[in-house]
């Protein structure tokens, strides 16, 4: 087996491993039906534990690429021919979502005591500098920050300047609305309903596509022709449904078709009670036709109004040309403190608490 493990990376072995075979999976090199190397044997090929190559199998099969089959081995259901198909039957069915009985439960306040901490230092460590104009789109430590942490926890590799930091999604969405120049937008139907009148204040018709059991319908995506699609594939509110691999590669095909942008909020993704990574659609696409959208409402408080934005690489000078005069709507204490947070781990301390938090409310 070639070298697939690169022990001088950030990332853990079992996503360096799972990464492979899903690079492996969509070329074709590993097609329908076909059978994947014993776990016993990939160990002893890359020298890494069996257990870590049982947590890449099981994201496998979670995310839809393959299925284990008892005392057989792990076979490959992925099927490009499958996506945007009337025939699909797992975009149509309802999967069990266990996510959805936690999604809408309050958040988990961050702790006051870590968070007076962390002020403290900032207060210290920046003393005036507090009262500088940050930079338009965000200053650079809370943009390194970000972009090692979604290395880390979403495997998402960017660059600080595909990075917008903005007050909360609505300000985003307009952002974008302003960016984009569209007259007409596809959204969920139903759909977190700012999003709506967001683009709607902004004189942008929306085209509502009914929703399925893991996402948009097959058939009603069919009726979008629109140069933009705003989706929530991690949870989408208030359904509830959560896009599995081939709902997110269908709404990329459509992508590619139409010529049209496709904007992934991922709210609330963070407090997921998989063990599992999610894929997002902006680390799927290949055309770079994807712009990423989180907050730090949901993780940290609801009076924390940071949202961040992720440019494809072929956008930011375009971007930067039309709407780089705007300045930044975070104040520069809150951006230190973010990255402060993030920087020394609290962060996802807090993240790793909740999750276990909630994996035990599900089990009671």
């Amino acid at each position: 087996m070639e070298q697939i493990i690169d022990r001088t990376l950030p990332s853990p072995a079992y996503l360096q491993l799972y990464n492979h075979f899903v690079e492996k999976i969509t070329s074709g090199a590993y097609p329908y039906g076909s059978k994947l190397p014993s776990k016993r044997t990939i160990a002893a090929d890359t020298g890494i534990s069996v257990i870590t190559v049982l947590h890449a199998f099981d994201l496998l099969c979670d995310e839809g690429y393959t299925e284990s089959r008892q005392r057989s081995g792990i076979y490959v259901i992925y099927k490009e021919s499958d996506f945007l198909s009337s025939k699909v039957i797992r975009a149509q069915a309802k999967p069990i979502n266990t996510d959805m009985t936690v999604s809408n439960m309050p958040s988990s306040d961050f702790p006051f005591s870590v968070l007076a901490k962390a002020m403290r230092k900032v207060l210290l460590d920046y003393g005036d500098r507090l009262l500088i104009k940050s930079p338009n789109f965000g200053c650079p430590e809370l943009k390194k920050a970000i972009c090692s942490y979604l290395e880390r926890s979403r495997g998402i590799s960017v660059n600080p300047s595909q990075i917008i930091i903005g007050s909360g999604a609505e300000y985003l969405y307009g952002q974008i609305a302003q960016f984009l120049r569209i007259k007409k937008i596809a959204i969920e139907d139903p759909s977190y309903e700012k999003i709506e009148k967001v683009y709607t204040a902004m004189g942008i018709k929306c085209h509502r596509l009914s929703m399925g059991g893991n996402g948009i319908s097959t058939n009603a995506l069919k009726t979008a022709h629109e140069k933009a699609l705003h989706v929530t594939p991690f949870n989408s509110y208030p359904t509830g449904a959560t896009a599995d691999i081939s709902k997110k590669r269908e709404y990329l095909l459509w992508a590619e078709e139409n010529k049209s942008v496709i904007i992934e909020d991922n709210y609330d993704s963070e407090l997921t009670v998989s063990k599992k990574p999610e894929s997002p659609l902006f680390t799927l696409s290949e055309s770079e036709n994807v712009i990423y959208i989180n907050t730090f409402s949901r993780t940290i408080a609801p009076s924390m109004r940071v949202g961040y934005m992720l440019l494809p690489e072929k956008m930011v000078s375009s971007f930067t040309e039309k709407l780089g005069f705007y300045s930044c709507t975070v104040p520069l204490f809150e951006q230190y403190l973010l990255a402060t947070l993030i920087q020394n781990g609290d962060y996802e301390r807090h993240i790793n608490h909740v999750r276990r938090q909630k994996r035990k409310e599900l089990k009671n």
